[in-house]
């Protein structure tokens, strides 16, 4: 259960916050052990829970949100300003009411004595865990500034990395969309009465054109029954994809896409070589760093192979000996691996490899754009040739038999 409570400290200064136990005088002990005084201990309503739930699944967190507040918890930390006020401060200028909620829990659990890092892992639905030992090894280290800026920059990077992605799917899928819900209702309700004049002239058509008819009268009098099985195909697809086996099915079909697929492996790799070398950077053990790393790659193949690394450093040996058995990491991001395994400079190469695949990214997302433009434009020339060729053609030529 939580509780709200308002307590004293040794120096008489209030304190009001949030604490977990199993019960008020469990509750009242957690309080007194950190130094506390408790005056008013009481469990949270389940309103204020409700309330809480329902402006998350009504605003959410951004990672654009989460970017702009480490940047600026970077700046007033760099600046001197205790986590605590900084903390109140970025609060009072966040429009997103959930996260203000949730810097605000954070306030009270850090102006109570936690670390900062143990408060944001309250929150685990919102700050990962890269984040969160990130900014725990800054705190060992005597360097939380820097931690928080090199969080920051990581969540810029995903979030630059993810918008690109976006910017080149949703044109061709805005598209794709229109042209299949125009396509439907032609087929549903403008063929049928277009098709009516060939079936009262009882004249002999081409097979094709018999196809669109029986086609345009099917979808005509069953149009329910088509769009039910399709959406509910499209929502069985969904849910399947979420579950386990279907999310590693998906994951691993994905991959195999012409295009698509090395788009991905790109973005993969790209978001493999930022993380590490951030966390590399930040002083976190390399073991560590690729585990963390496996449960934010986003891709359940390419979690394994950095499992199956840590596990070969973890036995004393390198990590670029699994990545070089692996048919997903190129060639040459695993020779420079091992080269900076070999000269003491992983963190660099890292950095260059990720530098180099972002590189990449965005030179795919701008070709493919430009690829799909033309495909997109010939798959609609085929429709309407389709309609042409198999309904107005044979009307004309009974017009002109006429």
């Amino acid at each position: 259960m939580k509780f709200l409570f308002k307590a004293k400290n040794d120096a008489g200064q209030l304190r009001e916050g949030l604490v977990e136990a199993i019960s008020w005088e469990a509750a009242a002990q957690i309080l007194e052990k950190n130094g506390l005084t408790p005056i008013t201990v009481q469990e949270q309503k389940k309103a204020i829970v409700f309330m809480k739930s329902f402006q998350k699944m009504l605003e959410g967190v951004s990672q654009k949100e989460l970017m702009t507040l480490f940047r600026q918890m970077a700046t007033l930390i760099e600046a001197r300003v205790p986590i605590t006020a900084a903390l109140h401060t970025i609060g009072e200028q966040v429009e997103n009411r959930y996260l203000r909620i949730i810097i605000k829990e954070i306030e009270d659990s850090v102006g109570d004595g936690m670390p900062f890092s143990e408060a944001l892992e309250k929150h685990p639905n919102i700050f990962s865990t890269l984040t969160i030992n990130m900014i725990r090894a800054g705190e060992v280290s005597g360097s939380l500034h820097k931690a928080v800026g090199y969080v920051a920059e990581n969540i810029e990077k995903n979030y630059q990395l993810a918008s690109k992605i976006r910017g080149a799917l949703y044109y061709p899928a805005f598209v794709l969309s229109v042209a299949f819900i125009v396509g439907f209702l032609v087929v549903t309700f403008i063929l049928p009465k277009i098709t009516l004049l060939i079936k009262d002239m009882k004249v002999a058509v081409p097979w094709y054109t018999t196809a669109l008819v029986a086609l345009g009268d099917f979808m005509n009098q069953y149009w329910w029954a088509v769009l039910l099985v399709l959406v509910s195909g499209i929502g069985a697809f969904i849910y399947y994809i979420r579950t386990e086996a279907g999310r590693h099915e998906w994951e691993v079909i994905l991959l195999k896409i012409p295009v698509i697929g090395e788009l991905a492996r790109n973005v993969y790799i790209t978001r493999f070589a930022d993380n590490l070398s951030a966390l590399l950077d930040g002083g976190i053990p390399v073991v560590k760093a690729l585990t963390i790393v496996s449960e934010v790659i986003g891709n359940q193949v390419f979690q394994k192979i950095v499992m199956r690394a840590a596990e070969e450093v973890k036995t004393g040996g390198v990590m670029s000996a699994v990545f070089l058995q692996a048919r997903e990491i190129p060639p040459i991001v695993s020779q420079m691996i091992r080269i900076g395994e070999e000269t003491g400079s992983l963190t660099q190469v890292l950095k260059s490899a990720g530098k180099f695949y972002n590189q990449e990214v965005e030179t795919m997302t701008k070709n493919l754009t430009t690829l799909i433009e033309p495909i997109l434009i010939v798959f609609l020339g085929i429709g309407v040739g389709i309609l042409t060729v198999g309904v107005l053609m044979p009307i004309y030529n009974i017009a002109g038999q006429l």
